[in-house]
């Protein structure tokens, strides 16, 4: 009999991934199925192993997707497969995430589980905004009460008399929609009209707006803002305080789409958000790999032939050293060979497997690589190139100036990735910039449907990786406005820090 999984009640913190804990990411990271509702943080999504099940219950209030009861039934029916599985939730699971009673169903069909607690919005959101949830002098104690009421009329609870007659600061989640009566409630138990308020929306994200008023007025400020769910009430002394963050960081304020692979995205957004910049991603780009087809088998097989090997990108190295154990090989293979590389990047992904590259130009581009490579061949020489169909040839044009054989190898193509429910967005409106890492990420991202942003480019600037990337850009009607002059993450970042300051 096949022994149960085990299922871990992961809170996700309040929207910001960073704010996810340790031990949060590393269950995330190693299970063999998530389950995941829309309170959840997109981005965090990407840090699951690529064959991790997704599955999407869509729980928010007012659009449940999956009842309730389904989802325990989900988990129990996944854990009996023997699966690892997070159930990822926002905020902390017992923060008016429902995980009691997940446990109670867990603990009836005898499936192990484990709470990793999240950091909870009653908090964290309040902080993001720069509103103590307890201060000195002013607030000794919180209170988290459910802004949903108990019935469709908008009946509050019965306790709801005590609660607004506490001292400290009161916070109302998920309450929104009943501003008014929570407003007026609390007024009604003997709440000054002049008690500071405010109300936050997507506390902690990108998107986070705040109001701040009093109870009287507060119903008329956040009408005239617009502000949406989901959104926080706090009323209380503490609202009336402002300690947002005065660190400054060079990219505060900027918002910037990137295009990419998993791995690439992830070090860029990573990057960007160190220096403050607000990240979306608008498109993933997936590796499909040829590095076992017949021609890359072909390749391995005359390795001892070639006397140089040329890398292109990151992606390349990868691939063909795990082709190369794949179709029987090992490092003793190239053992003979001297290795050319694009640009830092690629030398150290190079460096990983245990080999440095002979060969790196100054300038991390095709052309540049190409002209420094000219003048160390000869006729002798032969050369492979395992990159990408998409590709730049230039490389190619320079070398058959030479007397020098190569072999151009197609190792892999890389394709705009299918989207998790809610995990992408392509629109660039409200951008400030927009990068592209590759030709390949250009013409994927027109492919897919960014033919339909073209006017939005008017109003954003686009920042490329390399000539090759802008050139790819140009054939699309479009210049790119900043191409970074290091062929690396660094360096889109460095052309951007540069241009927003």
């Amino acid at each position: 009999m096949k022994e149960n999984g085990v299922v871990y009640l992961v809170g996700a913190g309040p929207g910001d991934p960073e704010l996810i804990t340790e031990k949060g990411l590393s269950r995330l990271k190693h299970c063999d199925a998530v389950v995941y509702d829309s309170l959840a943080s997109d981005l965090l999504l990407r840090e699951v192993s690529a064959d991790c099940e997704k599955i999407y219950v869509g729980k928010r209030a007012g659009s449940h997707s999956m009842k309730q009861e389904e989802i325990n039934r989900l988990l129990v029916e996944l854990a009996k497969k023997g699966l690892s599985v997070v159930r990822l939730k926002g905020g902390d699971p017992f923060v008016f995430g429902r995980g009691g009673e997940e446990v109670l169903a867990l603990n009836k069909a005898g499936i192990p589980y484990e709470v990793v607690s999240g950091v909870t919005s009653a908090v964290a959101a309040l902080a993001s905004a720069g509103i103590p949830i307890t201060h000195r002098g002013l607030s000794r104690s919180f209170h988290v009460m459910t802004g949903h009421t108990l019935s469709e009329e908008g009946t509050l609870p019965p306790d709801f008399d005590a609660f607004a007659k506490l001292s400290g600061t009161l916070v109302f989640l998920m309450g929104l929609g009943n501003l008014s009566l929570i407003v007026n409630g609390l007024i009604k138990e003997g709440k000054s009209g002049g008690t500071p308020a405010a109300v936050i929306e997507s506390g902690t994200l990108p998107g986070q707006r705040i109001v701040r008023g009093t109870l009287s007025d507060i119903e008329e400020r956040v009408r005239e803002s617009g502000i949406k769910s989901p959104a926080i009430i706090v009323a209380g002394e503490v609202a009336a305080l402002d300690f947002s963050s005065t660190a400054k960081a060079p990219l505060k304020g900027c918002r910037i789409g990137i295009t990419g692979t998993p791995s690439f995205a992830g070090k860029l957004h990573k990057e960007l958000t160190s220096l403050g910049g607000t990240v979306k991603h608008l498109l993933s780009l997936s590796l499909v790999s040829y590095k076992t087809g017949d021609r890359m088998k072909e390749a391995y097989k005359e390795l001892s032939g070639y006397t140089w090997i040329t890398f292109t990108s990151a992606n390349a190295v990868r691939e063909f050293f795990s082709g190369l154990v794949e179709c029987g090989y090992d490092y003793r293979a190239v053992g003979h060979v001297k290795f050319a590389s694009v640009g830092n990047g690629t030398a150290k992904e190079l460096l990983k497997y245990g080999f440095r590259s002979d060969y790196t130009p100054e300038n991390y581009q095709v052309r540049d690589l190409a002209e420094g490579l000219r003048k160390l061949i000869s006729g002798k020489d032969r050369i492979l190139i395992p990159r990408s169909s998409r590709g730049s040839r230039e490389l190619n044009q320079i070398l058959q100036e030479t007397e020098a054989a190569f072999d151009d190898v197609v190792l892999y193509d890389v394709v705009s990735q299918t989207p998790d429910a809610g995990k992408e967005d392509m629109a660039i409106e409200g951008l400030d910039y927009v990068t592209f890492a590759s030709a390949s990420g250009v013409e994927a991202f027109f492919e897919t449907g960014g033919q339909q942003e073209k006017e939005w480019f008017n109003n954003v600037k686009v920042v490329c990786i390399g000539d090759i990337t802008a050139e790819a850009l140009e054939r699309y009607g479009r210049n790119a406005d900043l191409v970074a002059e290091v062929y690396s993450v660094s360096g889109i970042a460095q052309a951007i820090c540069s241009d927003w300051e």
